[in-house]
């Protein structure tokens, strides 16, 4: 295929890195695909094409998070990754960054930039700018707090990134205090905040339901002793009127039931959990008796 110097057959690029998330280029691939040294500088120029350092170019399209990533050396990692795939995880202020044992010299890293140095156990693709999935996760686990890691898990299980065997490999290389949190992954949990709540109202010793069906209003996110029942609203379900009178709908038809309704939002339970834990003390002072 015959180019004018600066233009990079881009759909050949992507079709040797097929099936690559963020797929990353170095000078041998760009080679290969036919374009000259010229080309490649060309491209560079005119902004085809981002050089990060010696010998790594990304697509023009690359996100900032992976430009960051291939800037300081390194691939991206643990919450910057899952975040990308859809996974819950309780904060994106950094981005993570995985770089190798061997790496001997690395650029500058901005602040915001924290780096995992462990061994991976899945090899990435070699055009692709990330870890694996089961590397993100170990990498997770070990790095949030221990209630947004089940979060994370129950999430990932939720979106059928994983199943019971892979959990299995994540809790054999996580650090030995967070093996304990095996036992309170489920990936029933429609969403982080509701996964937080079930952590927190099992800590408070209540009785919990998850995703449980109740005649005549349909499944509810949790149920705690038979009685309360807990929404974790978001405001990207549940704002708008009509997204509300649902729910107040939803509402009356579970105390016609005998059920009492509380719904904390996430941003509380995210930022504010003392919010959500004085709610449900509260509530378990009442001393509700189950519905009939």
């Amino acid at each position: 295929m015959l180019m004018h110097a600066g233009q990079v057959p881009l759909e050949v690029l992507l079709l040797r890195a097929e099936g690559v998330l963020d797929p990353l280029f170095r000078t041998r691939d760009l080679r290969l695909a036919g374009l000259t040294r010229r080309q490649i500088i060309a491209a560079v120029d005119t902004g085809s094409l981002l050089r990060t350092r010696v010998g790594v170019y990304l697509p023009a399209t690359a996100s900032t998070e992976v430009k960051c990533a291939a800037m300081v050396g390194g691939r991206l990692a643990c919450v910057s990754v899952l975040a990308r795939m859809g996974v819950f995880v309780h904060s994106k202020d950094a981005v993570h960054v995985h770089v190798p044992r061997s790496a001997s010299r690395l650029r500058n890293s901005p602040r915001r930039v924290r780096l995992h140095w462990a061994t991976l156990r899945r090899e990435p693709h070699p055009q692709s700018a990330r870890v694996e999935v089961i590397d993100a996760l170990i990498q997770a686990t070990n790095c949030q707090p221990p209630r947004a890691a089940v979060a994370t898990l129950d999430s990932a299980l939720y979106l059928r990134l994983i199943d019971d065997s892979d959990l299995d490999e994540i809790f054999a290389h996580v650090t030995a205090r967070r093996r304990v949190l095996r036992r309170h992954v489920n990936g029933r949990a429609e969403s982080g905040p509701e996964t937080l709540v079930r952590l927190i109202a099992r800590a408070l010793g209540f009785d919990v339901h998850v995703q449980a069906e109740i005649d005549g209003v349909g499944r509810v996110d949790l149920v705690l002793d038979g009685w309360l029942v807990i929404e974790c609203d978001s405001e990207a379900h549940h704002s708008g009127w009509i997204a509300q009178k649902r729910d107040r709908r939803r509402d009356l038809a579970l105390a016609a039931r005998g059920y009492s309704t509380l719904r904390p939002i996430a941003e509380d339970i995210m930022y504010h959990p003392e919010v959500v834990v004085a709610a449900l003390r509260g509530v378990a002072a009442a001393g509700r008796r189950r519905p009939s």
